[in-house]
């Protein structure tokens, strides 16, 4: 009696393990549709062959803390942010990458989402397709497809329009074409540059808002120049800022958000029924570079990266550098990247920050509640 006692407790304790990981596993939104750069790529420019290896994250090291230990074309140690607020809404990751996919199966997986983003592309065209990286999938591009597969999917599917309405569009752009004004000189006109950057952002919006979306989560570009791959370029003290970072890019990057946020406050009272959640990545940067070690976290290297080898670590990442073992206890895993944990933290402060601090003028899981 006694053994079947516990056999019974031991089967229902399963049962309510089970229930509580299916409850924990429903998805908030239909789906989710990913836009922009490196920091949420998940393997598109593993596909593009005329893409320099710079741009693509298939090294031993990259993947290090994934499932299965190997490259995924993250370019991360493990999740990257696409993946992180995915959890949050209840996927296993982020959807697969657009050039994954055949044909066939596009069209299907706008049901429940694709990730279009492509490292080293940014918001005006040239970004990426260049000397840097050489091709890339552009933002002209990647909503281009996406508005391409929702005209193709709404001619075969009536709740199309309501279910693209319901879903997220996550999208994080901005910093490569900081990087490339200043790496590569090309101006010196920043206001104009800048403006250019929210016009074109503003043109991306309107197309995403015309084929069906109607809620965003739009990431700011962060502290840039705090990057090793920028501190290490620093040689006069003056051009450093509090924190030993490349000044003028982070002024760049101050200068953009509330340029940002304008455009997006604009362009919610001129687009019935746009909903958005804006994050102040700079704001979530300087705060943990103020305050490294809380009860949620504890980084310990703030300026070095845990894949590379030479001053900051700023190598990049490659089968033949060091590696960190402790790579939870550091802010970036490569020379441009933050750590499966950095991404974490933001990811979690996306979806949860109720302050107003960090995300504007709503949460993510507010914005998904609409």
């Amino acid at each position: 009696m006694a053994v079947h006692v516990r056999a019974s407790l031991l089967a229902a304790l399963c049962l309510l393990l089970e229930l509580a990981l299916l409850g924990a596993a429903e998805q908030l939104v239909p789906a989710m549709f990913v836009f922009g750069d490196s920091t949420v790529d998940v393997g598109n420019n593993n596909f593009i062959e005329k893409c320099q290896i710079e741009c693509q994250a298939y090294y031993p090291h990259f993947g290090v803390d994934y499932l299965d230990h190997a490259p995924t074309g993250r370019f991360s140690n493990g999740y990257n942010l696409a993946d992180q607020l995915a959890q949050q809404l209840g996927f296993a990751e982020s959807p697969p990458p657009y050039l994954s996919l055949s044909n066939t199966s596009l069209i299907s997986r706008m049901s429940t989402g694709i990730n279009f983003a492509s490292g080293g592309s940014g918001l005006l065209y040239r970004t990426g397709n260049g000397p840097v990286c050489t091709q890339v999938l552009s933002m002209t591009e990647q909503v281009g497809n996406f508005t391409n597969l929702a005209q193709s999917w709404a001619s075969t599917n009536n709740g199309s329009a309501d279910l693209l309405s319901k879903s997220l569009i996550f999208i994080s752009t901005g910093s490569n074409d900081l990087f490339e004004y200043i790496d590569l000189r090309l101006g010196s006109n920043d206001t104009e540059f800048l403006h250019g950057l929210v016009a074109s952002y503003a043109a991306y919006l309107k197309d995403l808002y015309r084929a069906g979306a109607k809620k965003f989560c739009v990431v700011s570009p962060s502290l840039v120049g705090c990057c090793p791959s920028q501190r290490a370029t620093v040689g006069d003290p003056k051009d450093r800022d509090k924190y030993g970072c490349l000044a003028v890019l982070n002024n760049l990057s101050s200068q953009l958000y509330p340029m940002f946020a304008t455009m997006l406050q604009d362009l919610s009272l001129e687009l019935p029924g746009m909903n958005y959640s804006f994050v102040d990545t700079i704001k979530l940067v300087d705060s943990v570079l103020e305050n490294p070690s809380t009860p949620s976290y504890n980084f310990t290297v703030l300026d070095t990266a845990c894949c590379g080898e030479g001053p900051f670590g700023a190598s990049g990442c490659n089968f033949s550098v060091p590696l960190c073992p402790n790579r939870s206890n550091y802010l970036f895993w490569d020379e441009y990247h933050p750590t499966d944990a950095a991404s974490g933290i933001a990811a979690n402060m996306i979806f949860n920050d109720t302050s107003g601090l960090f995300v504007h003028p709503i949460n993510v899981r507010q914005l998904v509640e609409l």
